[in-house]
């Protein structure tokens, strides 16, 4: 296992990434469930105020992340500098993506249905990362032998064919597919030989003069929203915690309550 990590992360000069990764998932895993006993009203957390006004987490995220971010810039690749600022871009990156439905709606839609796009994010982003990592190893290793090399090519062979399913797939409007599908092999496949989604690029373009196509494509969307979007909730649930069934009412205009201000 350490030959491993040395020869593919060390090596490479991937650590500060991967610690970077690992400090991004911990804070929101951290932060997701400090959230939730505060909203439940457990524990001894509470929200952070100034002078009256809820500061949200996503503002020393913004810190950190600015901080980590210009600090890595500034070291060099290889070192404990590296490494350190690798985990405050992470912690701030983490912080600041747990509210990202915040920024987006430029309200505190944390606990609604709304807020179901910073896990949505949260999980992308970890999944690309991941990509960078396990995808783009073989770049940065010296001296590697017949059977590494071979091995590695084999590897980016691989992900250079899904990359052009998952293309294809996100043409369909198939955008999860497509992303999972330049990790997990055959996934990108599936979505690029399967009818496109009503409204997507591949429909407008290729299923315009199809009627026929045209309707089974909607009613397989139908049938597949229907089946999958009660699992898909729930494992957003799980992640994130279970929005609120009606949006709570704001107490000043411009200004929402806490995460757990309920």
């Amino acid at each position: 296992m350490g030959h491993w990590l040395y020869r593919n992360i060390v090596e490479p000069g991937k650590l500060p990434l991967l610690l970077a990764l690992g400090a991004f998932v911990s804070t929101f895993v951290v932060t997701r469930v400090i959230t939730r006993l505060i909203r439940a009203g457990k524990g001894p957390f509470g929200n952070v105020k100034a002078g009256g006004l809820h500061i949200h987490h996503v503002v020393p995220g913004v810190v950190l992340t600015v901080f980590g971010g210009f600090g890595a810039v500034a070291s060099s690749r290889h070192g404990f500098g590296a490494d350190a600022f690798a985990v405050v871009f992470g912690i701030g990156a983490g912080l600041v993506l747990d509210e990202f439905a915040l920024i987006l709606h430029l309200d505190d839609v944390y606990w609604t249905e709304a807020g179901r796009k910073s896990v949505e994010v949260v999980v992308v982003t970890a999944a690309l990362v991941g990509l960078m990592l396990a995808g783009f190893s073989p770049f940065g290793v010296n001296e590697m032998s017949a059977s590494e090399l071979q091995d590695r090519g084999t590897v980016i062979l691989s992900v250079a064919v899904n990359f052009v399913f998952s293309l294809v797939a996100l043409s369909k409007g198939k955008g999860r597919i497509a992303l999972f599908g330049v990790i997990v092999p055959f996934v990108a496949l599936i979505g690029a030989v399967r009818l496109a989604r009503p409204g997507s690029y591949w429909a407008r373009r290729f299923y315009r003069r199809r009627p026929r196509a045209r309707a089974r494509a909607g009613l397989r969307a139908y049938r597949h929203d229907r089946r999958w979007s009660r699992p898909r909730r729930a494992i957003q649930d799980w992640i994130g915690g279970k929005p609120d069934t009606t949006p709570a009412q704001l107490p000043d205009a411009g200004r929402g309550p806490g995460p757990g201000e309920r």
